[in-house]
């Protein structure tokens, strides 16, 4: 090929390339302009990528913080890296100020229990409803359920763990609290003193062990039976009834009584009550009957119907007068010992007016007596009648109100009693008495002579001792000295008992100057004059009332009792308290030691005079037996609680308002 073609083939490729470059450049720009917007695109959209991922790591943690449960993340050891405020404030720490481990809170009751449970978390991946005991930063003891999983890397590789944790103490409290009482009243109704049934469509599927032992039958043995093979209907509704008046819903509740036949023979008689127990939904479900044994009582009852007719038989034919009579005071029943009180017939009552026919001479009181019965009331009152020969008795009638079968007063009737004798022997005692206060007036006028008189001599035989002890203190020996104490002592002794005795023979004198006492000022007055040992304490716990009565006498028998009580305590630190509380008619006071006690052999004989126990030099004997007679002036009572060792309260009660001052 010559050089001009070769030329050209070279100028048409040339130029083939460069259309082919221009075309390549076109393309490549216009590809590059595409990636360019292309780009531009891509970074756009990454940056709303990167601020939605931003806004959604906000708002999870957010959601973290603010997850009303705690909400804990650990690693595999069980090292908090994150919990949330609620957990903060349930377990009590903080994992940003101090390191926290799961496993260190955990009871040690659980802690077995907690390995398998993290064990089976790492094998499945979750860990459902685990419930733990722990105890909380401050100590307390916390039940806790936790439901958990597993948190991954990006090669699935377990990391860590996140879980929500309740706090059940509550609910678990509750569960225990009514297991409790679940157990509680499983043991009221197996120790019930009324056998228990529970029964459906006439089948027992539970009872007590009162039920079985009143029966003789075992729980199986009734739960193999009908209720109808071993009970029968005897009283009020049939128990078919019942059940079919439950199951209809017209009634929750009744009572029947049924005959039992026990399995060794013979019956009891049962008071059943019977109660509907229904579901939610008001449907019956079960029958409970609650079942009395009333074999005895009915036993009872009829024993006293049949001593009534005994009774009955008795008073027609008593010494008692028995009379019935209408609203008019007609006479409509006599028994023969009315008539015999009476001297009339049975024919001349019936049919008369009694006031008349027995002439009573206090007709006042008859019709004040017939007032009260026609208002249903009942008394006792006398009478004062003159009998068929004209001879004047006295009655003592116990009157009541007579009704008709509607419950409407037709008359009343009256027991009788002749107490013509008694007012008799009443009125000799009047004079009696009258004759023992002349006669103890002159007995306390002598028993003042005679201590006075015995008095002097004595004080002139205490003086001579002391001359004698005094003057030859050189001359007497030791003995001599001791004998002239003893004398002294001795003589110490009888006027202490001259001045008891003086004491007791006044403690009934007739005047009584009664006011206002403080009983507080009353008690520490007496502390000021008794001799108290060191090691005793006499204490008031109350403050103690302000009553009406003799300042003297109540010194007086407050002194006696606690003179005899702070001296008879050997303990290391005695205590005798005063104690008082309000009754609607006296007061009641107490002194209370815890002393050696009083053997209940003397409980009464120390209110007597010249008794007391042991060789106690300090006492009369009569100390006591003036606080009984004060008390029985004051129309109270005195008595005493002791033991031997056991320490002793004496009682005593002082009425509010004295029926007689004087008395």
């Amino acid at each position: 090929m010559d050089s001009s073609k070769e030329v050209e083939l070279l100028k048409r490729a040339l130029e083939r390339q460069k259309k082919a470059r221009q075309q390549a450049e076109k393309i490549l720009e216009q590809k590059s302009t595409d990636l360019y917007e292309t780009a531009q695109r891509l970074k756009e959209a990454n940056g709303k990528l990167e601020n939605l991922l931003s806004e959604k790591v906000s708002e999870l943690d957010g959601v973290f913080v603010n997850i009303i449960d705690p909400y804990v993340v650990m690693d595999l050891e069980a090292n908090v890296i994150k919990m949330n405020t609620s957990a903060k404030e349930f377990l009590g720490y903080d994992n940003t100020k101090e390191e926290v481990n799961l496993n260190s809170l955990v009871h040690k009751d659980y802690i077995q229990y907690t390995a398998e449970s993290f064990k089976y978390l790492l094998e499945i991946g979750t860990l459902k409803n685990y419930r733990s005991k722990i105890y909380v930063k401050n100590g307390d003891e916390k039940w806790i359920e936790i439901n958990s999983s597993l948190i991954y890397n990006t090669k699935q590789e377990p990391v860590g763990a996140q879980g929500i944790i309740r706090d059940i103490t509550k609910e678990m409290e509750i569960k225990e609290l009514l297991g409790q009482q679940r157990k509680q009243l499983d043991i009221i109704v197996e120790n019930s003193p009324l056998g228990i049934a529970l029964s459906v469509e006439g089948k027992i599927i539970k009872s007590n062990n009162t039920f079985t032992e009143l029966l003789g039958y075992t729980e199986g043995e009734l739960k193999s039976m009908e209720l109808d093979t071993f009970s029968k209907d005897v009283e009020g509704m049939y128990s078919k009834e019942i059940a079919s008046q439950m199951e209809k819903g017209k009634i929750d509740k009744a009572t029947t009584i049924k005959r039992y036949m026990k399995k060794g023979g013979g019956c009891i008689l049962g008071k059943t009550s019977v109660s509907a127990v229904r579901d939610d939904k008001g449907k019956l479900k079960y029958i409970l009957a609650m079942i009395e044994d009333i074999t005895r009582e009915r036993e009872a009852e009829e024993r006293l119907n049949s001593e009534r007719k005994k009774y009955a038989n008795i008073i027609a034919n008593m010494n008692l007068g028995l009379v019935e009579v209408d609203n008019n005071d007609i006479i409509q029943l006599v028994n023969q010992s009315f008539c015999t009180m009476s001297g009339f017939h049975e024919k001349e009552l019936l049919g008369k007016k009694g006031s008349e026919v027995l002439r009573v001479q206090n007709k006042n009181v008859l019709e004040a007596e017939n007032e009260k019965r026609v208002m249903g009331e009942s008394d006792s009152y006398e009478l004062e009648v003159i009998d068929k020969n004209g001879q004047k008795r006295h009655w003592l009638v116990s009157g009541a109100p007579r009704y008709d079968h509607n419950n409407e007063i037709i008359g009343s009737v009256g027991v009788h009693l002749d107490i013509t004798k008694q007012k008799l022997l009443e009125h000799q005692k009047e004079q009696l008495v009258k004759e023992l206060e002349l006669s103890n007036q002159g007995l306390q006028e002598y028993a003042h002579i005679v201590s006075h008189d015995l008095k002097s001599p004595l004080r002139s035989i205490s003086a001579l001792a002391t001359w004698i002890q005094e003057d030859y203190k050189d001359v007497l020996d030791e003995a001599g000295q001791q004998n002239l104490t003893l004398m002294q002592e001795k003589v110490a002794s009888m006027d202490k008992l001259i001045h008891g005795i003086l004491e007791y023979s006044t403690a009934n004198n007739s005047a009584l100057d009664n006011s206002k006492v403080d009983l507080n000022e009353v008690i520490e007055s007496i502390k000021e004059s008794i001799y108290i040992p060191e090691h005793v304490a006499l204490v008031v716990p109350e403050v103690l009332p302000t009553i009406i009565a003799d300042r003297t006498k109540i010194h007086q028998l407050f002194q006696n009792i606690l003179s005899n009580a702070v001296v008879h305590i050997e303990k290391e630190k005695g205590l005798v308290e005063v104690l008082f509380k309000e009754n609607e008619s006296h007061w009641q006071f107490s002194v209370k030691d815890n002393g050696v006690g009083i053997p209940k052999e003397y409980h009464k004989k120390i209110f007597e005079i010249f008794q007391s126990i042991g060789a106690n030099e300090r006492s009369t004997g009569i100390g006591l037996s003036i606080v009984k007679k004060i008390i029985d002036r004051y129309e109270g009572e005195v008595w005493v609680e002791s033991e031997k060792g056991m320490g002793t309260e004496f009682h005593f009660t002082i009425k509010k308002e004295l029926t007689d001052l004087k008395s």
